[in-house]
């Protein structure tokens, strides 16, 4: 185990934190920016302890869910306070005004990518107070409780800075005007935020600037010509957002009494997110009252626990395939293009005028208006696919959206129910009846239990029928950019989405037309549909827009699929029974081996070596001879030592792009009976993949990195001011350990990572029913550079030292770093 020295000298004993803000006056989030304190009633009595131990992890107990809260808000600021304050400007749409009109906005973890001004016009749109209300109405007291006090304990940190207090933390924003305190509302608007990470706020462009044609245009595009753009192009190089799968993805295990050596049940969660920006994870131990304990990991500003354990279960998460929307496309009044046709009557679109202070290059404060429109479904939209309009407001026809998770108020409910769930028959119980997980697959086991895998997750009831009785002009095009994501006919009253009786909402699938699977060994999810979520038993017989069935898996599924195989046979060669402990889980799941080339480096090396050249796809003779003496004696892993790894994913980069089912890639077919081991035999004589290898080669001898560098030496961490060498590798290529450059660029000669392997639990239980975690926040806890917590995590990561996740309290008193917190809050008279 690892050690990281002690933030603060310590005051030892139980200690109190209690507050009382006052209201200080303000304006509503679209005008003029909050800079006051503590929205709402003034919050007394809160008591909680605050002690942190190795690495930094808070440990929080409270005697209610608002002490809670306080304690984790205090934490976070802490810890990434300029990092939760532009966030803050985000929600509010204040981008512009104060970062600049031409400052640029990216989601890193759904890939969208503009400006200030575009996002702050789509979010002013989208977390109005209308669209936030549903949120705090129908939110659990809990919800309600932990949000206040969060906003309560990072106010009361904003203070302590602005007094002064902290010298040198917080440099980036300590003194920045956009420094302001958080109010209620900037929760349930960052909490609708995540929400639609994965529907509305990937089309940020085309909802923040679809307006209606200023002239008369009955010019659509037909669906004929689009089909034919998206031959030309080629599917796959078309920029559809999740087209494919979201930029994030996530590996997990449940293994039962079947799939260990122990017969305990073990839980691996691991995703693999950003390490920049809001979508960044924090790992917390949370304690309230007598009755609720949990530990694990929330996306920054969300006080409860997203992946985690306790005594009775532990669970994880990875990004479903699920469609989580829909578009419509509407038939409009060619006289007037904001009215659209419903049940043989044109309505009038809902029009908002939104107004955006914005700050000029010059300094000034100027101001953009846009009037912005929705239909009965949602906001209007737009959409380009090769530089071809897919989705145009013409006079004839325009395109809306539905998004279900923009809805979706049961999401905070969600997890604090989780929190709080004595089972995990009753955690099990609980993700079918509240049905608030907006976009994640989830994987959970317990001590003594079976494992569980559902998809249990918020999506549009669109049978396959509906999708096809409904269908538009545009349905053929969207069947190849993003095939099972329905277009349907806006026009039409039966064309509305159907609610299953045991849904919680309307609109939506219920549990019981979602796939879930419970068995005695083991169950996975790499970011491939549900269907072989174990492959002895596939899950048949859902709506497409649900995932797919029957089709081929990823590379890094079927390393997935595999490991767990070969360790259950013994293939993998490793020391002792087979089955599972917690030892040789760890081994396996930061292998950083690549299942590209168990099925294909012998081949390339058979075939192309003995010719010495290959030509690239300029034509230029590219001499492959070093590279094929680098690759003969690669041990086949992204490991720190190994050299090689890195011409293997240059010539993949240029194999991705082919479509997944081409036969200029693989010699023997997909067989869905089969789904682990094929396709196979990568067609090396196929002049793509040559060109391919040569194109790889190339880059690597037009970069500054040596042929034979090992990946400690290219590969490091992208966001830290010092070199920390990361090893693992790309998904594209089979990696299940992940490691990934966004983007791409070796012209400083190293991978610089910005994205992977994040929040990393693995988890059993000891004889007296204690859990035993261990795990990594690969990126560590906190963002700012002075803090002791802002890479002692990631050092420890890239050793492949597994940090012990401190939870019973002789654990916690036994740290030798614990740090114990002695606040005392002013009170206001």
């Amino acid at each position: 185990m690892v050690h990281s020295k002690p933030l603060i000298s310590v005051l030892l004993g139980s200690f109190f934190l209690s507050g009382c803000l006052s209201n200080s006056s303000s304006t509503d989030a679209t005008n003029t920016p909050k800079t006051g304190a503590v929205a709402g009633d003034q919050l007394s009595n809160v008591q909680a302890t605050l002690r942190r131990t190795s690495f930094g992890i808070p440990h929080i107990e409270a005697k209610d869910f608002t002490s809670m809260g306080y304690a984790y808000g205090y934490a976070q600021a802490e810890d990434n306070l300029c990092l939760l304050a532009r966030d803050t400007l985000t929600v509010r749409g204040l981008r512009s005004r104060y970062l600049g009109v031409n400052g640029n906005y990216t989601i890193p973890s759904n890939g969208t990518s503009t400006t200030n001004l575009n996002a702050d016009f789509f979010w002013r749109t989208t977390l109005t107070d209308d669209a936030i209300a549903p949120f705090k109405a129908n939110s659990d007291p809990e919800v309600l409780e932990a949000s206040s006090g969060y906003v309560a304990g990072f106010n009361r940190y904003v203070e302590e800075i602005k007094a002064g207090e902290h010298p040198g933390r917080h440099e980036e924003c300590r003194s920045a005007d956009w420094l302001f305190a958080l109010e209620e509302s900037d929760m349930y608007r960052r909490y609708l935020r995540l929400s639609v990470l994965a529907s509305s706020s990937v089309f940020v462009d085309g909802i923040a600037t679809a307006q209606p044609p200023s002239s008369l245009n009955l010019n659509d595009t037909s669906a004929e010509d689009l089909l034919t753009t998206l031959s030309d192009a080629g599917a796959d190089s078309l920029p559809f957002p999740l087209g494919d799968e979201l930029p994030i993805g996530s590996n997990m295990y449940g293994l039962s009494s079947g799939a260990t050596r122990t017969g305990e049940s073990i839980l691996f969660g691991n995703p693999h997110f950003p390490w920049q920006e809001t979508e960044r994870l924090y790992l917390a131990h949370l304690k309230v009252g007598d009755s609720t304990e949990i530990m694990g990991a929330a996306l920054y500003g969300l006080p409860a626990v997203l992946i985690g354990f306790n005594e009775n279960f532990a669970w994880s998460h990875t990004v479903s395939t699920a469609y989580r929307f829909t578009f419509y496309e509407l038939t409009l009044n060619p006289a007037d293009p904001t009215q659209y046709l419903y049940e043989g009557e044109f309505r009038d679109m809902e029009s908002t005028d939104i107004s955006i202070e914005v700050l000029e290059d010059d300094g000034s404060i100027g101001e953009r208006t846009r009037t912005l429109y929705r239909s009965k479904f949602g906001p209007m939209l737009t959409f380009e696919a090769a530089g071809v309009p897919v989705l145009n407001w013409t006079s004839l026809k325009a395109y809306t959206l539905r998004d279900a998770n923009a809805e979706n108020d049961r999401l905070l409910n969600q997890f604090f129910r989780w929190n709080q769930a004595e089972s995990l028959d009753e955690f099990i119980e609980l993700h079918g009846s509240v049905l608030g997980v907006p976009w994640v697959n989830t994987v959970a086991t317990g001590p003594g239990q079976k494992a569980y895998y559902g998809d249990v997750t918020v999506v549009p009831n669109v049978s396959d029928a509906k999708a096809s009785s409904c269908a538009t002009a545009l349905s053929p095009v969207f069947e190849q950019l993003a095939p099972g994501l329905p277009i349907l006919d806006g026009s039409r009253a039966d064309c509305e989405w159907d609610t299953d009786a045991d849904a919680p909402a309307p609109g939506i699938f219920g549990p019981g037309n979602l796939p879930t699977l419970t068995r005695d060994d083991w169950v996975h999810n790499c970011n491939d549909s549900y269907w072989v979520t174990n492959p002895e038993e596939p899950l048949t017989g859902f709506a497409g827009i649900i995932g797919d069935e029957e089709t081929q898996r990823t590379l890094r599924t079927r390393k997935c699929i595999q490991q767990v195989q070969d360790r259950l046979s013994g293939a993998d060669g490793l020391p002792g029974s087979v089955g599972f402990d917690l030892a040789n889980l760890q081994e396996v799941v930061l292998g950083s081996s690549v299942q590209s080339e168990q099925l294909a480096r012998q081949s390339v090396l058979d075939t192309y070596c003995p010719l010495g050249t290959l030509l690239s796809s300029s034509g230029e003779a590219v001499d492959i001879t070093e590279a094929c003496l680098v690759l003969r004696e690669w041990d086949g892993t992204n490991n720190l030592e190994s050299a090689g790894g890195h011409i293997w994913r240059e010539f993949w980069r240029g194999i991705d792009p082919l479509p997944i089912t081409s036969p200029e890639k693989w010699l023997v077919p997909f067989d869905a009976n089969d789904p682990v081991n094929t396709p196979a035999g990568l067609n090396v004589a196929s002049p793509l993949i040559q060109t391919a290898f040569a194109d790889g080669v190339k880059r690597i001898q037009d970069s500054p990195i040596a042929m034979d560098a090992t990946m400690g030496e290219i590969q490091q961490s992208g966001i830290h001011d010092e070199s920390i060498p990361v090893f693992g590798g790309e998904g594209f290529t089979g990696s299940f350990t992940i490691a990934s450059t966004r983007p791409n660029d070796l012209s400083d000669g190293t991978y610089d990572v910005t994205y992977g392997n994040s929040y990393i639990q693995t988890v059993t239980w000891d004889d007296n029913g204690n859990p035993v975690a261990e795990g990594f926040i690969t990126y560590s806890q906190s963002t700012d550079p002075a803090s002791p917590y802002y890479k002692d995590m990631t050092k420890a990561y890239s050793q492949k030292q597994w940090i012990s996740f401190p939870y019973t309290e002789e654990a916690i008193r036994s740290d030798e770093n614990l740090v114990q917190y002695r606040l005392f809050d002013r009170i206001a008279n």
